[in-house]
């Protein structure tokens, strides 16, 4: 069989990324350009062209919108990029979308040259309310773009069984276009260090443990939650907050003040504000006595698979697909987790979740023999289940089956239209 010819649409690619999306595409068009011919179309300045895999950046431009005062001009901003991936005609057998940010220009790509379109749910619209914050009405438009994108798409890939169940109960999907494949993670990359230059470069004392949070500065991550707990944590041990891109000034200042106030409260502090290199991470992640994932919502967590890859013992909330990544108990702790409603996100009693995070947190580190084995295990179950060649080879074969299904020319099934 020839080899298939693959786009791949998104906001992130190196070295512009912040966030599990961009890890993830980073690695499948890595590995699918061993299987198929890959073109990666993103925001930036990106060019690469070698055997199996080419990368063209498209300059995310404000100019156009600098006479709009409004927040929604950030999603229209989008649309504009997202429609320069089109302005070329495409030649390809599947067009693949990674996040809303990208979606447009995968919906455009099936309309207008007839490509089987596969959209891979990273996260949803519905459940990130907070983004309203970010862009405005322009979180109406971005909400839109990503139902129109899933009720059109010939293949939803879900990360997990959880994402995979809040896609068919919020949209128009049959439940036959959708399928499962986890992230996944190269475990030759990910694994413990013996090294401690990152730790001396910020500060961080190696002969004392500590605590790890590695995220964005969101709500989503529940960053709020993991400083609230600290409270509670050992004061014997350090708090290392390795976090930044906030996702709105506000957001930003209220962290800041948090921050301030647990100075007041405790001492061996450390907050890595800027992105760091790979290397750095897996030096965090490898001398880090727990790592704590506390996000509100999360279809996946790949930060945790990073960590256990890393041999690090796990504390994460019991959401999303973080369940059916850590396995409480074996790999990690899972703290007991109820929204306060189906579409917020947010614990129901935050009081109790902020209690027990810091009680799993302590439990491990009171028991470092515990925290090791969970650690060894984490590592086996990331060697066994999640390497990113078995995921490159399945996606493969939901491309196969969009090939074989093409749709017919000027058919528009699926289509949903603004009211």
């Amino acid at each position: 069989m020839d080899r298939l010819k693959v786009v791949y649409m998104t906001r992130e690619y190196p070295p512009h990324i912040y966030g599990g999306a961009g890890v993830h595409i980073e690695h499948l068009a890595r590995h699918m350009a061993r299987l198929a011919e890959v073109q990666v179309k993103c925001f930036g300045d990106q060019s690469l062209n070698q055997p199996g895999l080419s990368v063209q950046g498209h300059p995310f431009e404000e100019g156009f919108f600098d006479a709009n005062p409004l927040k929604v001009k950030q999603a229209l901003m989008v649309l504009l990029t997202s429609m320069r991936f089109n302005a070329l005609p495409i030649e390809a057998d599947v067009v693949h979308t990674h996040t809303w940010y990208a979606a447009w220009g995968g919906i455009l790509a099936r309309l207008c040259y007839g490509i089987p379109l596969a959209v891979t749910v990273h996260s949803l619209e519905p459940l990130r309310p907070w983004k309203r914050e970010q862009l405005g009405r322009g979180y109406d438009l971005s909400s839109w773009v990503e139902r129109t994108a899933l009720e059109m798409a010939d293949r939803v890939i879900a990360v997990s069984g959880s994402d995979r169940g809040e896609i068919l109960a919020r949209f128009q999907v049959d439940a036959d276009r959708v399928r499962v494949i986890p992230n996944g993670i190269e475990p030759e990359v990910y694994q413990p260090v013996s090294t401690v230059e990152c730790l001396q470069q910020y500060g961080i004392d190696p002969e004392i443990p500590y605590v790890l949070f590695l995220g964005r500065v969101s709500r989503q991550k529940g960053i709020h939650h993991f400083l609230n707990a600290c409270r509670d944590i050992d004061p014997g041990v350090q708090i290392v907050l390795c976090a930044g891109s906030p996702d709105t000034p506000s957001v930003a200042e209220e962290i800041e003040a948090r921050w301030a106030e647990l100075q007041k409260l405790r001492s061996g502090l450390v907050w890595i504000r800027e992105m760091i290199p790979r290397r750095s991470a897996i030096e965090l992640y490898s001398h880090a006595a727990v790592f704590c994932c506390p996000s509100v919502y999360e279809p996946f967590g790949i930060i945790n698979l990073e960590a256990m890859a890393c041999e690090t013992p796990v504390v994460a909330s019991a959401v999303g697909g973080i369940k059916d990544v850590v396995i409480d108990g074996e790999t990690g702790l899972l703290v007991s987790f109820e929204r306060q409603s189906p579409d917020n996100p947010e614990p129901k009693d935050p009081g109790r979740f902020i209690h027990e995070l810091a009680q799993s947190i302590n439990r491990l580190l009171r028991d470092s023999e515990l925290g090791v084995t969970m650690g060894r295990k984490g590592r086996q179950r990331v060697i066994q289940h999640f390497g990113w060649d078995r995921v490159a080879e399945q996606v493969l074969e939901v491309y196969r089956e969009m090939v074989a299904e093409k749709p017919k020319e000027g058919d528009t099934e699926g289509v949903c239209l603004p009211t």
